[in-house]
């Protein structure tokens, strides 16, 4: 009763912040993402009969999971015990190829990662739409991530309804490819807030109504533009979203600034490439002040050369599939 998994992380394209149901982490609309590669996680499960749940143990880079963290793993472990009729222990090991806590997704890799090794190791008959309920009790972003490449998850008051769906991309007049041509430059920004702070923040925020009401045609016009294979279209959604999303959370009770001045330095350097230089690209935050910077395959180098200048690390991903079963040999014990 053992299995490993992989998933990639998500970028957020049109986001949520206030869920309407914390526990079973069902948000207020539907979002869209699409997974980063190559960054990934991977998460090697077993579950141990001769032992209770009390005697679960949770690894993550090594390190003991205490705390909050383990919570949100026990919600998704007991879930899954639940579907299966178990009463075993489960060990938890996972390994991120990627940074965590700085605001590229690791939570949704994670969970999604945790979600398909549990259901696999339990013996469980479940296609990727089911997994992803799974995993959204752990983060409403990692249904995403199983489903992976560009995807939605639903809003909804039931695991029916709330599931996330991969979603279909037209290749544009242009040639481009959403899948297979876009590039995604890396900024690090060391600075992080918890996402489920950022929950609370936004819900309780003057702005959030206001967001409630453009929100959904944002997710019509960007569905429309990711058939159209529209780059410019799609990734100027995304860049104004990331505005109004973080708009809306720092103007919570908190008054949170999560941004650093590298982070407007980023997005300056994408604006002046834009301006000046007549390149595509386009930027985007998750809950963090590490930045994503979007372009085409053809201006990736140049791009990462310029956000370089800015004196953040940089990397150059693309578009990931989704999360998978791996074979015994990469097994993390």
């Amino acid at each position: 009763m053992k299995a490993t998994a992989t998933a990639h992380p998500i970028q957020g394209l049109v986001k949520y912040h206030g869920m309407r149901d914390a526990e079973r982490r069902l948000p207020y609309h539907d979002s869209i993402s699409l997974c980063t590669a190559p960054s990934r996680t991977t998460t090697t499960v077993e579950w141990e009969p001769d032992a209770t749940p009390t005697d679960d143990e949770y690894r993550i880079d090594g390190e003991v999971v205490n705390g909050r963290g383990a919570e949100r793993i026990e919600m998704v472990v007991d879930h899954v015990r639940d579907l299966a009729d178990l009463n075993a222990a489960v060990r938890v090991e996972s390994e991120n190829s990627f940074p965590s806590n700085v605001g590229f997704g690791s939570s949704s890799s994670g969970f999604a990662a945790l979600a398909m090794s549990l259901v696999e190791a339990a013996g469980l008959d479940m296609r990727r739409p089911e997994i992803s309920t799974v995993a959204r009790r752990g983060s409403s972003s990692a249904a995403r991530a199983v489903t992976g490449a560009y995807s939605v998850l639903y809003a909804g008051m039931n695991d029916d309804d709330c599931r996330s769906e991969r979603l279909d991309v037209g290749v544009g007049p242009n040639g481009f490819d959403p899948e297979e041509d876009l590039r995604v430059v890396t900024a690090l920004v060391p600075a992080y807030k918890e996402t489920e702070e950022a929950h609370r923040e936004a819900e309780a925020s003057h702005m959030f109504d206001a967001r409630m009401a453009h929100v959904h045609e944002q997710l019509q016009r960007i569905r429309d533009r990711l058939r159209a294979g529209e780059f410019s279209g799609v990734f100027e959604i995304a860049e104004h979203d990331s505005l109004s999303l973080t708009a809306t959370t720092m103007t919570g009770p908190a008054g949170w600034v999560y941004w650093q001045p590298e982070t407007i330095a980023v997005f300056n350097a994408v604006r002046e490439l834009r301006e000046d230089e007549d390149v595509p690209v386009y930027f985007s935050t998750d809950t963090g002040a590490s930045v994503y910077v979007n372009t085409t395959a053809e201006h990736a180098e140049r791009v990462e050369e310029r956000i370089a200048e800015v004196g953040v690390e940089t990397d150059i991903w693309n578009v990931g599939g989704p999360a998978r079963v791996l074979g015994e040999s990469k097994s993390l014990f």
